[in-house]
């Protein structure tokens, strides 16, 4: 019995002194390559991070829309824009970023870090284009006049209602289609014209928006000079009010060309023919907007300038003679034939 109470306490001493070799070896173990570990990361952190021996000129980089990480990845090596699109996927996605890219085009440089394009990428601004829509034009000439802008992707759009597009300068980044273009210029219309509307001078003859955008094609067509069109939008006001058709040249071109230049001048027997659009044969607005009238025609149609006035015509200088009495009206058109003659038009 004394032998065994003196050798029991050996055995359990050399138990844990087995055990605790083992923690010690497997804490070594693990230190160590924890240390390889945080020594790799920090040398993929420090590449990553570290600015590339290129030139800083700006180069344009496309973020192609619908792009992954990998697609994108790839192209900044081929384009030589990083060393290595396997580590620049492994740290993006380390870092939980792999769904912040954005489509469009960025001014990007081969001396930047990886650490930085993908910040450009993902935060900077994408290059920004323009496009211009001229007041006056119709839905079918913006959406053709689309296919000239090469930064658009052509998705061959649907010609919107006519009248339903805000003449403006647009922004937009590469890439963007043709109808996401022509959606935004329907939308800066609806905002311009929702906002216009709780304004206006409650005694216009104008009941609806889409009436107003009617008149305000008309307008739009009649006049290019802004001062004018104030008054313009007065002297049919006046006529609506009256009963009297407005009598506009520009309703008569549309009900044959539907807004294409009619490349002469306008004959009497298409002023005696009745279409939805010529006022000179229907005593109300046209059956729809003529053209896309821009933001000060249609500010001017729902607050019109006062005037007594109900008839106009050009006065040779490119803007328009006003007249209240059709006596005072017609001196004013032999005017305008005078000038038309010495002008050789006929």
């Amino acid at each position: 019995m004394a032998q065994e109470v003196k050798t029991a306490p050996k055995a359990g001493l050399a138990k844990r002194d087995k055990r605790m070799l083992a923690l010690i070896a497997i804490t070594a173990l693990v230190t160590f390559f924890g240390g390889l570990g945080l020594a790799g990361y920090a040398a993929i952190n420090y590449k990553y991070e570290r600015a590339q021996n290129g030139p800083d000129a700006q180069i344009a980089f496309t973020v192609d829309r619908g792009a992954g990480l990998s697609r994108i990845a790839q192209k900044l090596e081929d384009d030589g824009f990083i060393e290595s699109a396997f580590l620049f996927k492994a740290v993006t996605k380390f870092r939980g970023n792999e769904a912040n890219f954005k489509a469009g085009e960025f001014y990007l440089s081969k001396n930047m870090s990886m650490a930085a394009i993908y910040d450009g990428l993902a935060n900077g601004k994408a290059i920004l284009y323009s496009f211009t829509a001229a007041e006056g034009l119709t839905s079918a000439m913006i959406t053709r006049s689309l296919d000239g802008v090469p930064s658009l992707k052509d998705d061959n759009p649907a010609v919107p209602a006519e009248g339903t597009l805000l003449p403006e300068t647009y922004l937009f980044p590469r890439g963007m289609s043709q109808s996401q273009l022509l959606e935004k210029m329907a939308e800066a219309q609806t905002k311009l014209l929702d906002e216009a509307w709780e304004t206006r001078d409650p005694t216009i003859p104008v009941k609806t928006k889409e009436e107003a955008i009617i008149l305000a094609s008309v307008v739009e067509k009649e006049t290019g000079i802004g001062m004018e069109r104030g008054m313009v939008a007065g002297v049919f006001t006046n006529r609506l009010r009256e009963g009297i058709p407005l009598q506009s040249d520009p309703t008569i071109i549309y009900g044959i060309t539907q807004g294409e230049p009619l490349g002469r001048r306008i004959r009497r027997s298409e002023i005696d023919r009745k279409t939805d659009w010529n006022t000179y044969q229907i005593p109300a607005l046209p059956k729809t907007p003529i053209c896309n009238p821009g933001k000060d025609a249609i500010l001017a149609v729902l607050n019109p300038h006062e005037t007594d006035a109900l008839f106009f015509v050009a006065d040779g200088t490119g803007g328009h003679a006003f007249a209240k009495t059709l006596r005072e009206h017609e001196r004013n058109v032999a005017e305008w034939r005078k000038i038309q003659r010495a002008r050789g038009l006929r």
